[in-house]
């Protein structure tokens, strides 16, 4: 990239200076032709050309591909093949019928061609085979002159294209290619075939890779070289080439080594931009001094014993605090394993030892549900607790922040509030925040960051949504992981029941019983309000129904409401002013209301099986047994049957979450664009999993022998975060 070289001259030269010329060789990662050479003269094209540049002899369909694939060179060689058309040849002898549904390369006459008057109805090209056998060929969308030009009575055609038959007549509609036989070279036997969109062609995107794959760049190594083999020892060029250019079907598929090399690629850059995030993150501090006294008091304290998963984490995150370094930990919780009172535990630790701690929630009712389940166990080992929120009055907002500034609170609990700047912790020494992916990077370093200067905060961030291992290695590569998957004594089973949505009138019959015997129920509908589109049942038509048979003790909670209404709903849910809540996902995780037993999801099979968790997760949390109604609309899919049996079968989070990955993939489990889940190019999450700890532990090790990147290999890896990362290079790393 020429943006790349301007870098390295301002940024890269000043570390170039101290390293010997024997150690380091000079790498020009863009026009490097060594694993390919080219014809005399022949110049590769740098990864940030300009497509439309590069294409402009064919501006209207360079457009479509720019806005199919990106504007550069390398968003072009990035935009991989879904899969492949093996071209068939119709040998003599051989009839097309008999070839119906595959795609066919054969020779044709044309006979004539029907161009009826309406532009919107197909024009038909007729025309016999060598064989002798009638072929009509449709094209739709008009385009007869064009149509006369290429295809005239009389011409001998080169003809490739899906054969159907229609009324017992050959047809190919749309053919790939219709060409004179003299030009049989320019038919492909094996076509990549690639993801497209409106007003693109797929041999449109053939015909702007065929402009480069010859002149891919080729960079220096940033793989170990014990690790290269692992990809037949192909070079990026090399295989690049060999995508693009497939011999074989095999050559398209994620599991293909030139595929995984690619993939792998992208995953070793990422897993270097969290390294280099975590070394800006996990920065030197002061080792914390405490002998666990207060610890010991809250065990004696506790009404039953702890988990090995809780001792085990505990024991973790005692470790981090007492080392010289900033504690950067994510705890994973299944639903109900205790994840708050772990991080009560870590609280102790900096309390002890002189500090202070923030505990940070996404909503004021989780900040005073936090407030209310920790009072009785601080009160008894003189923990000091304050509570913050945007809805506090002004003069309880003042006062609170005057007891923490002089240290009369040990650990605030409190919402957004908490990272304002009239907020000041005289010693913050640990930030906890809590269903962590409702904040930010940026909001959960601003609290950290709160902490004396030369003795930064440590971190704890926590989630109740497990995570299969290898996309929270990718996710969260950049934290030390901690997982509670044991269940408090006590937890009852939850009865989990599939109920097709023509019962729905018994269900309500049902719900009916448990509210006369004083029980609470959740309601869950996946819409807000009725749509156009879709059969979906909605939250507030629900909600309409279900308060004429049970009047004044249903309530409603959406997405679409303010905070304060929302929280107001949940208050009254939880004091029991109201029994039944119609609610959407906004109740999902977090909500802790003993008194609910019972939980029915609506449409159950349009919602994912770790979504579909965490819904069920809402009940089961007091001494009464508890039942989850899973209302579906029939038929189910085959994968809505298979995900649904598989929650009805298991309450482990973690298995569930690794089911979800195989059922959907990791773009639904996550979001195709959520928020911390990389854009890893090339990547199959159901193929290349396993590259993630192998990138990870490369990495790890790498960084521990030049965490500078001053060697060759770490020139190289600069170049591959530059190319995959290159505003966050300058960030974590260039310090630009």
């Amino acid at each position: 990239m020429r943006a790349a070289r301007q870098l390295e001259k301002k940024l890269y030269a000043p570390l170039l200076t101290v390293m010997t010329a024997s150690t380091v060789k000079p790498i020009d990662f863009i026009r490097d032709t060594a694993a390919a050479p080219e014809p005399a003269g022949a110049e590769n094209y740098a990864l940030d050309t300009a497509l439309l540049d590069l294409l402009s002899d064919t501006p209207k369909s360079a457009k479509g591909v720019v806005r199919l694939v990106g504007e550069t060179v390398a968003d072009l060689l990035y935009h991989l093949p879904c899969g492949a058309i093996e071209r068939v040849a119709c040998g003599e002898g051989e009839s097309l019928a008999d070839k119906a549904g595959e795609t066919v390369t054969f020779e044709l006459v044309v006979t004539g061609m029907s161009a009826p008057r309406n532009p919107r109805a197909p024009i038909k090209i007729s025309g016999l085979t060598t064989g002798g056998e009638l072929v009509n060929l449709v094209y739709f969308n008009g385009a007869g002159d064009f149509l006369q030009r290429i295809l005239p009575v009389g011409a001998r055609r080169l003809i490739s294209g899906k054969v159907e038959l229609y009324n017992n007549v050959i047809q190919v509609t749309h053919p790939d290619y219709a060409l004179p036989p003299e030009k049989k070279s320019e038919l492909p036997e094996l076509e990549p075939v690639y993801p497209l969109t409106a007003g693109v062609l797929n041999k449109t995107v053939v015909s702007a890779l065929a402009k480069v794959k010859d002149k891919i760049p080729d960079f220096p190594e940033w793989i170990d070289p014990t690790i290269l083999p692992k990809f037949e020892n192909l070079s990026r060029r090399a295989a690049f080439y060999r995508i693009h250019s497939p011999q074989a079907l095999e050559d398209v598929e994620p599991s293909a080594p030139a595929r995984r090399r690619i993939a792998y690629d992208s995953v070793l850059a990422h897993q270097l931009l969290l390294a280099l995030t975590r070394q800006n993150v996990m920065i030197s501090r002061p080792a914390l001094l405490f002998e666990g006294g207060t610890a010991d008091k809250l065990l004696a304290a506790l009404p039953f014993a702890l988990t090995g998963d809780q001792q085990s984490v505990i024991t973790q995150i005692r470790d981090d605090l007492v080392k010289p370094q900033r504690m950067s930990r994510l705890l994973q919780g299944d639903v109900g394993s205790g994840k708050t009172l772990v991080a009560l535990f870590a609280a102790s630790f900096v309390i002890e030892a002189g500090g202070q701690v923030a505990l940070m929630a996404p909503t004021e009712i989780l900040a005073r549900q936090h407030l209310e389940s920790l009072t009785p166990l601080c009160e008894k080992v003189g923990i000091r607790l304050g509570l913050l929120t945007g809805k506090d009055k002004a003069s309880v907002a003042k006062k609170t922040r005057a007891d923490l500034a002089n240290g009369e609170i040990d650990l605030l609990i409190g919402t957004h509030a908490l990272i304002e700047d009239t907020v000041r912790f005289p010693n913050l020494g640990l930030a906890i925040i809590d269903e962590q992916h409702r904040f930010g990077v940026e909001q959960r370093l601003a609290l950290a960051d709160k902490g004396v200067s030369g003795a930064p905060a440590h971190i704890l961030v926590m989630s109740a949504t497990p995570i299969p291992r290898t996309l929270a290695l990718t996710r969260y590569g950049d934290t030390d992981i901690s997982i509670l998957k044991e269940k408090p004594p006590g937890r009852k089973p939850i009865d989990t029941r599939l109920i097709s949505a023509e019962r729905l009138e018994e269900t309500v019959a049902a719900v009916g019983r448990k509210l006369a015997g004083g029980e609470r129920v959740y309601w869950v509908c996946p819409l807000v309000a009725e749509s156009e589109k879709s059969d979906l049942a909605a939250a507030e038509a629900r909600f309409e129904g279900l308060a004429e048979c049970f009047p004044g003790r249903v309530g409603l909670v959406h997405g679409r409401m303010k905070a304060p209404e929302k929280e107001e709903v949940m208050r009254q849910f939880k004091s029991g002013e109201i029994a039944l809540l119609i609610a959407t996902t906004v109740i999902e995780v977090g909500v802790n209301v003993p008194e609910a037993t019972v939980m029915v999801i609506e449409g159950a099979e349009r919602f994912g099986l770790s979504q579909l968790h965490q819904l069920r997760g809402r009940v089961g949390r007091g001494a009464g047994a508890s039942v989850c109604l899973l209302l579906y609309n029939a038929p189910l899919t085959k994968s809505g049957t298979a995900r649904l049996e598989t929650l009805r079968k298991s309450e482990d989070g973690f298995y569930l979450a690794e089911q979800d990955l195989k059922l959907r993939g990791a773009g639904e489990i996550l979001g195709a664009k959520q928020a911390g889940f990389p854009d890893l190019k090339g990547f199959d999450p159901q193929c290349h999993q396993d590259l993630i700890p192998l990138a990870r532990d490369d990495v790890r090790s790498f960084m521990y022998k030049d965490p500078l990147l001053m060697t060759e290999r770490g020139q190289a890896l600069r170049y591959a975060l530059e190319l995959f990362y290159p505003v966050d290079a300058k960030k974590y790393y260039l310090g630009a």
